[in-house]
């Protein structure tokens, strides 16, 4: 009996240490946040778009006469000026035509002459009453048809020569030409198709459509072509180092996509660009504004919309509704809900709750808190 009673006192003693006190509930400790305070920052406005390059000229080359092609005047890739000789056909043909174009001529040419001299006679007996009239009219019908003979054969000889001249396919810009599609000895002629494309790669245009809406926005903001810059991100992702400048909007909408073309022109001393390369246009105002920036990770959306959290007073976590703006290199502007100054948690706000209290910390400045917006 003894036993039993001992037993008893020793679990009330342990249910007495275990209950909770009567002044009240155990204390919890405190969430541990990184915080970090909203900053002001200028930052642009800006669009992205996927665009193609456009060299500012092309040309493709062809055959204008038939004839076997000769021998190549420049190697695949080369950079050509105006007028240089790139292909030769045969030239023999057509220089044989020009020989006797030129024959005919002066034998028209020659009966012109004697037709001039037959009318002078004709006409000065007919003067003396010793010709008649009619004889007089029969030679200058002669040299009027004399006349139009020489006119006829110059034609001819014209012809002729333009002909020769397409014996020599010359580039008619300064670029580069590609690769030739016809090698020496085949036969080629109008029907063969383009030989090769000479591109002027220097300045390079960029065009891409921008659908009304983001037009209409953009002009209702007061953006103008002229308070625009363009840049151009590549395929592997890095910004091309030349600015560009917006010079063409197209005066038709596209109604199968209801969008409208527009044009960069970026210079290309580098040869970065190619013809008919796809990049992103990227698109920003000229001046930036002052906004309030937070790190783009801390935003967070549920059915009413976005939101974050900051630490307000004796250190208790405050929900934000915010009207976010910008978008620039993992940052946000924050147009509405947030205070330069005011500290934002970066990190740990997952398990937060409103009106937590939390343990804040300064986030360290070399812990990115985000990473860049693509």
């Amino acid at each position: 009996m003894q036993l039993v009673t001992r037993l008893l006192a020793l679990l009330a003693i342990a249910w007495a240490m275990a209950a909770p006190s009567a002044q009240g509930q155990p204390t919890q400790s405190a969430l541990a946040v990184l915080v970090q305070p909203a900053e002001t920052r200028p930052l642009a406005g800006q669009r992205e778009f996927i665009g193609r390059a456009q060299a500012v000229d092309k040309v493709d080359l062809r055959a204008r006469v038939q004839g076997f092609l000769g021998s190549r005047k420049f190697a695949d890739g080369d950079l050509v000026k105006e007028g240089q000789l790139l292909f030769l056909i045969e030239p023999e043909p057509y220089q044989a035509v020009v020989e006797q174009r030129e024959g005919q001529r002066s034998a028209a040419a020659a009966a012109l002459i004697n037709s001039e001299l037959q009318f002078k006679r004709a006409e000065e007996l007919a003067r003396t009453k010793v010709g008649t009239e009619a004889v007089r009219d029969t030679r200058l019908a002669d040299l009027e048809q004399a006349k139009g003979a020489l006119k006829e054969a110059e034609a001819a000889l014209r012809d002729a020569r333009i002909k020769l001249s397409y014996t020599e396919v010359r580039s008619p810009i300064n670029g580069r030409v590609g690769r030739a599609a016809a090698s020496p000895g085949n036969i080629v002629g109008p029907e063969t198709g383009i030989l090769a494309t000479v591109v002027a790669e220097q300045p390079m245009r960029v065009v891409f459509s921008v659908t009304q809406r983001e037009l209409l926005e953009a002009r209702r903001g007061g953006s103008s072509g002229g308070s625009l810059k363009a840049r151009i991100r590549l395929a592997d992702d890095s910004l091309y180092d030349e600015e560009g400048t917006l010079d063409f909007i197209d005066v038709q909408v596209d109604p199968r996509t209801d969008g409208q073309t527009l044009r960069a022109t970026f210079p290309n001393a580098n040869r970065a660009l190619t013809e008919g390369q796809s990049v992103r246009v990227i698109l920003e105002e000229k001046k930036a504004a002052e906004f309030v920036v937070v790190p783009l990770s801390v935003i967070a959306n549920d059915q009413t919309g976005p939101y974050l959290f900051v630490v307000g007073a004796d250190n208790k976590a405050e929900q934000r509704r915010i009207k976010p703006g910008i978008e620039r290199d993992g940052m946000i502007a924050i147009e509405e809900g947030v205070k330069p100054g005011e500290k934002v948690i970066v990190q740990g706000q997952q398990r937060v709750r409103p009106g937590m209290v939390v343990a804040p910390e300064l986030a360290p400045a070399s812990v990115p808190s985000a990473q860049p917006v693509r």
